[in-house]
């Protein structure tokens, strides 16, 4: 199935039906393919893998995020005020 941003944007509820029924719509922009609509996966359990640095500071209690972010924040002077 082809569609337009514009009938994207018109017919959405549609073109989610399509993809229920499982046909891939394709969105074209100013006569050009620019992003193909499918159904999505069905959740078989397993996830993506992690970005390794998500919850890096997960087992960190000395201070609280709100503090550390503070603290990213203050303004910087030259070598400390000397």
């Amino acid at each position: 199935m082809h569609a337009t941003v514009k009938d994207l944007r018109l017919h959405t509820k549609a073109l989610l039906a399509a993809t229920e029924r499982g046909e891939e719509v394709e969105i074209s922009f100013r006569g050009k393919p620019c992003a193909r609509l499918v159904r999505a996966r069905e959740d078989s359990g397993e996830h993506p893998p992690r970005n390794p640095a998500f919850g890096l500071w997960a087992d960190r209690q000395d201070t609280s995020v709100d503090t550390q972010v503070r603290a990213l924040r203050q303004p910087r002077t030259f070598m400390d005020e000397q």
